[in-house]
């Protein structure tokens, strides 16, 4: 079996991907179109040289104005259920898709209606495209108190069915000005039986991995690349294992790494770290799930047992039903043995 036929095969779960960032060239001119007078372009050419991003704060700005489209309880289920169709080919089973309400509230989109296209579109990914999706709801970090408030109201009072996770991205050097606010709706989510997914050390040194580790109670991070800069942070995480879900083009796209031959990957996976390979926001990065996992293979030199130890990490740090983890898990060990 060569090497693309075996990722083709594979089953994946996709634990890092934006609702807004899912969406397609397709969907974000239909909504351009639908919504005229934004600053998305309605062509795909100009829309491409709209998705060249110079640093992160310019992607930041590039990604609001994209959700700003977002206006309407369907435009989120449209959203949704695209990435399922997207999803579905590449042998995607599960997502855990980031949510940002706020954005949603900000355009006066009341809470309930989110949740009930959220709830809709679940239930339609699973029926129409075989995909079971779940939701991450997370704090936009640059959104203060305001935006924490807000987040975590949407999340303990209406919460759509499939929601599992806690989160908080964006630019991570704003946040140490709100940090009471952010680790206050981090304990409040976790003690209604959330998850803990913050994002860390994407765009920022260690030192915002420690925060969300011992501020948010992190059970999984968002990113985590620059934690090789500390060797206790590097030991820390090797003995506890806490999963670092890696997302290698977005951090090209964005200019966190220079050349993807240096991004962090094989040493993180050298240094016995716990690495899962996710896409984050697949085509503004060009890029799709599979496309990481043949990243991982054509540049870093995977070969398929090791697309297969990422694949069942992926499945094992998810917060799937504990008996669909063995049955997903035990695919991929007969695809490796078939191989």
């Amino acid at each position: 079996m060569t090497i693309d036929a075996f990722i083709d095969a594979l089953p994946k779960v996709e634990l890092h991907v934006h609702l807004v960032g899912s969406a397609s060239v397709a969907t974000v001119l239909e909504l351009s179109r639908r919504h005229p007078g934004s600053e998305v372009p309605v062509t795909e050419e100009e829309l491409r040289r709209f998705y060249a991003f110079r640093d992160f704060p310019h992607f930041a700005q590039v990604y609001a104005a994209v959700n700003a489209l977002v206006r309407e309880p369907e435009d989120v289920a449209t959203l949704v259920l695209g990435l399922a169709r997207d999803l579905a080919p590449q042998g995607a089973r599960y997502v855990e898709l980031q949510v940002t309400p706020y954005a949603h509230h900000v355009v006066g989109m009341p809470m309930r209606e989110v949740t009930e296209a959220l709830d809709l579109a679940a239930r339609r990914s699973l029926a129409e495209h075989g995909v079971e999706m779940a939701y991450i709801f997370d704090i936009p970090g640059e959104c203060g108190e305001e935006g924490a408030r807000i987040t975590v109201e949407h999340a303990l009072q209406e919460p759509p069915a499939a929601l599992v996770g806690f989160g908080i991205g964006g630019i991570e050097q704003r946040r140490p000005k709100y940090r009471d606010a952010y680790r206050s709706a981090f304990s409040a989510a976790r003690a209604a039986g959330l998850h803990s997914v913050p994002h860390g050390g994407e765009m920022s040194g260690p030192e915002t991995i420690w925060e969300v580790i011992e501020g948010y109670g992190a059970e999984r991070i968002g990113h985590g690349i620059n934690c090789l800069a500390d060797d206790r942070l590097v030991a820390h995480l090797r003995e506890t294992q806490l999963p670092l879900d890696v997302c290698p083009t977005s951090n090209l796209r964005t200019g966190q790494v220079a050349r993807i031959e240096e991004h962090p990957l094989p040493r993180m996976l050298e240094e016995g770290l716990y690495v899962t390979l996710n896409s984050d926001d697949p085509p503004m990065f060009a890029t799709t799930l599979a496309g990481e996992y043949r990243l991982a293979a054509n540049v870093f030199g995977l070969g398929q047992r090791e697309l297969a130890s990422l694949a069942r990490n992926g499945v094992r740090a998810s917060y799937l039903a504990e008996e669909r983890k063995q049955a997903l898990v035990a695919e991929i060990d007969a695809l490796v043995a078939a191989g």
